[in-house]
Protein backbone atom coordinates (compact mmCIF):
# COMPACT_ATOMS: atom_id res chain seq x y z
CA UNK A 1 0.00 0.00 0.00
CA UNK A 2 1.10 3.15 -0.97
CA UNK A 3 1.47 6.31 1.54
CA UNK A 4 -0.04 9.82 -0.43
CA UNK A 5 3.10 12.07 -0.26
CA UNK A 6 1.50 15.97 1.46
CA UNK A 7 2.55 18.69 -0.58
CA UNK A 8 4.78 21.54 1.22
CA UNK A 9 1.85 23.23 2.22
CA UNK A 10 0.17 20.45 3.41
CA UNK A 11 3.32 19.31 6.05
CA UNK A 12 3.39 23.30 6.68
CA UNK A 13 -0.03 23.23 8.11
CA UNK A 14 0.51 20.24 10.42
CA UNK A 15 2.96 21.51 11.68
CA UNK A 16 1.26 24.59 12.79
CA UNK A 17 -1.88 23.15 13.84
CA UNK A 18 1.06 20.63 16.10
CA UNK A 19 2.58 24.01 17.32
CA UNK A 20 -0.84 25.72 17.89
CA UNK A 21 -2.07 22.12 20.03
CA UNK A 22 1.01 22.55 21.86
CA UNK A 23 1.76 25.99 23.03
CA UNK A 24 -1.92 26.52 23.95
CA UNK A 25 -1.28 24.02 26.43
CA UNK A 26 2.04 24.58 27.37
CA UNK A 27 2.87 28.47 26.59
CA UNK A 28 5.86 29.28 25.36
CA UNK A 29 8.12 28.90 27.61
CA UNK A 30 6.75 25.45 29.04
CA UNK A 31 6.40 23.58 25.29
CA UNK A 32 9.46 22.84 23.49
CA UNK A 33 10.09 22.87 19.34
CA UNK A 34 10.42 18.29 20.41
CA UNK A 35 6.95 18.07 21.39
CA UNK A 36 5.59 19.77 18.77
CA UNK A 37 7.72 17.62 16.63
CA UNK A 38 6.02 14.83 18.34
CA UNK A 39 2.53 15.78 17.71
CA UNK A 40 3.39 16.47 14.22
CA UNK A 41 4.66 12.70 13.62
CA UNK A 42 8.56 14.07 12.45
CA UNK A 43 11.74 14.93 14.05
CA UNK A 44 12.83 17.74 16.07
CA UNK A 45 15.88 18.61 13.68
CA UNK A 46 13.29 18.81 10.88
CA UNK A 47 10.87 21.49 12.66
CA UNK A 48 14.06 23.73 13.27
CA UNK A 49 15.10 23.48 9.68
CA UNK A 50 11.48 24.47 8.63
CA UNK A 51 10.73 27.43 11.25
CA UNK A 52 14.67 28.31 12.22
CA UNK A 53 14.01 28.87 16.22
CA UNK A 54 11.03 28.16 18.41
CA UNK A 55 10.05 31.46 18.73
CA UNK A 56 9.39 31.62 14.96
CA UNK A 57 7.71 28.49 15.22
CA UNK A 58 5.89 30.47 18.24
CA UNK A 59 4.73 33.32 15.60
CA UNK A 60 3.96 31.51 13.34
CA UNK A 61 1.18 29.79 15.57
CA UNK A 62 -0.04 33.03 17.31
CA UNK A 63 -0.53 34.68 13.20
CA UNK A 64 -2.31 31.67 12.31
CA UNK A 65 -4.52 32.46 15.67
CA UNK A 66 -4.99 36.05 14.30
CA UNK A 67 -5.76 35.04 10.90
CA UNK A 68 -8.47 32.31 11.71
CA UNK A 69 -9.99 34.89 13.85
CA UNK A 70 -9.49 37.43 11.05
CA UNK A 71 -10.76 35.16 8.06
CA UNK A 72 -13.87 34.32 10.47
CA UNK A 73 -14.83 38.31 10.52
CA UNK A 74 -14.73 38.92 7.08
CA UNK A 75 -16.74 35.60 6.27
CA UNK A 76 -19.50 37.96 9.14
CA UNK A 77 -19.15 40.78 7.29
CA UNK A 78 -20.28 39.33 3.59
CA UNK A 79 -23.66 38.41 5.84
CA UNK A 80 -23.62 41.19 7.29
CA UNK A 81 -20.90 44.26 8.20
CA UNK A 82 -22.19 44.87 12.00
CA UNK A 83 -20.60 43.92 14.77
CA UNK A 84 -23.18 42.26 16.15
CA UNK A 85 -22.57 39.62 13.30
CA UNK A 86 -18.62 39.76 14.13
CA UNK A 87 -19.54 39.12 17.66
CA UNK A 88 -21.86 36.06 16.46
CA UNK A 89 -19.06 34.73 14.59
CA UNK A 90 -16.67 35.11 17.75
CA UNK A 91 -18.83 33.40 19.69
CA UNK A 92 -18.12 30.41 17.24
CA UNK A 93 -14.81 30.46 17.22
CA UNK A 94 -14.78 30.28 21.26
CA UNK A 95 -15.64 26.27 20.39
CA UNK A 96 -11.86 26.40 19.05
CA UNK A 97 -10.45 26.87 22.63
CA UNK A 98 -6.77 26.53 21.02
CA UNK A 99 -7.15 29.43 18.60
CA UNK A 100 -8.32 31.78 21.42
CA UNK A 101 -5.84 30.14 23.72
CA UNK A 102 -2.91 30.25 21.65
CA UNK A 103 -3.42 34.24 21.33
CA UNK A 104 -3.66 34.67 24.82
CA UNK A 105 -0.06 32.67 25.14
CA UNK A 106 1.24 35.25 22.75
CA UNK A 107 -0.30 37.97 24.76
CA UNK A 108 1.39 36.80 27.61
CA UNK A 109 4.98 36.19 25.98
CA UNK A 110 4.54 40.05 24.72
CA UNK A 111 7.45 41.17 27.65
CA UNK A 112 10.13 39.38 25.12
CA UNK A 113 10.53 42.17 22.51
CA UNK A 114 11.22 40.03 19.69
CA UNK A 115 7.68 38.16 20.53
CA UNK A 116 5.52 41.78 21.63
CA UNK A 117 6.61 43.23 18.18
CA UNK A 118 4.54 40.61 16.11
CA UNK A 119 2.18 39.81 18.40
CA UNK A 120 1.00 43.64 19.02
CA UNK A 121 1.26 43.66 14.78
CA UNK A 122 -0.92 40.41 14.73
CA UNK A 123 -3.94 42.22 17.19
CA UNK A 124 -3.69 45.63 15.07
CA UNK A 125 -4.60 43.76 12.38
CA UNK A 126 -7.58 42.15 13.83
CA UNK A 127 -8.56 45.46 15.00
CA UNK A 128 -8.19 47.06 11.96
CA UNK A 129 -9.83 44.47 10.60
CA UNK A 130 -12.87 44.93 12.65
CA UNK A 131 -12.76 48.71 11.99
CA UNK A 132 -12.55 48.20 8.33
CA UNK A 133 -15.49 45.85 7.96
CA UNK A 134 -17.61 47.73 10.38
CA UNK A 135 -16.91 51.36 9.80
CA UNK A 136 -17.12 51.49 13.85
CA UNK A 137 -16.30 54.43 15.89
CA UNK A 138 -13.49 54.30 18.65
CA UNK A 139 -15.59 53.50 21.11
CA UNK A 140 -17.80 51.35 19.96
CA UNK A 141 -14.40 48.96 18.90
CA UNK A 142 -12.97 49.78 22.29
CA UNK A 143 -16.12 47.82 23.56
CA UNK A 144 -16.32 45.29 21.18
CA UNK A 145 -12.93 44.45 21.52
CA UNK A 146 -12.71 44.61 25.70
CA UNK A 147 -15.72 42.45 25.50
CA UNK A 148 -13.95 40.18 23.31
CA UNK A 149 -11.37 39.90 25.63
CA UNK A 150 -13.53 39.05 28.28
CA UNK A 151 -14.77 36.44 26.14
CA UNK A 152 -11.46 34.73 25.56
CA UNK A 153 -10.51 34.55 29.02
CA UNK A 154 -13.75 32.85 29.67
CA UNK A 155 -12.92 30.44 26.90
CA UNK A 156 -9.56 29.96 27.85
CA UNK A 157 -10.91 29.32 31.63
CA UNK A 158 -13.75 26.83 30.50
CA UNK A 159 -16.71 29.07 31.10
CA UNK A 160 -17.84 28.87 27.50
CA UNK A 161 -17.40 27.06 24.64
CA UNK A 162 -17.10 23.02 24.61
CA UNK A 163 -16.40 21.11 27.98
CA UNK A 164 -17.22 23.99 29.67
CA UNK A 165 -16.54 23.75 33.52
CA UNK A 166 -19.01 23.33 36.36
CA UNK A 167 -21.21 26.00 36.42
CA UNK A 168 -20.84 28.72 39.62
CA UNK A 169 -23.34 31.37 40.28
CA UNK A 170 -20.95 34.32 39.06
CA UNK A 171 -20.43 32.19 35.70
CA UNK A 172 -24.03 32.51 35.22
CA UNK A 173 -24.73 36.04 36.29
CA UNK A 174 -21.45 37.77 34.11
CA UNK A 175 -22.79 35.45 31.12
CA UNK A 176 -26.17 36.75 31.28
CA UNK A 177 -24.87 40.28 31.05
CA UNK A 178 -23.55 38.56 27.24
CA UNK A 179 -27.18 36.80 26.65
CA UNK A 180 -25.44 33.60 26.99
Amino acid sequence: MSRTRRTAEERHEQFVAAAVTAFSHGGYAGTTTDQVARLAGVSQPYVIRLFGTKQELFLTAVNHAGDRIEAKFREAARREPTLASLGQAYDELLAEREVITMLLHGFTASADPAVGEPVRACFGRIYETVRELTGATDDELRDFFAKGMLLTCLGAMRVVGPDPAPRQPWMDRLLNTFGH
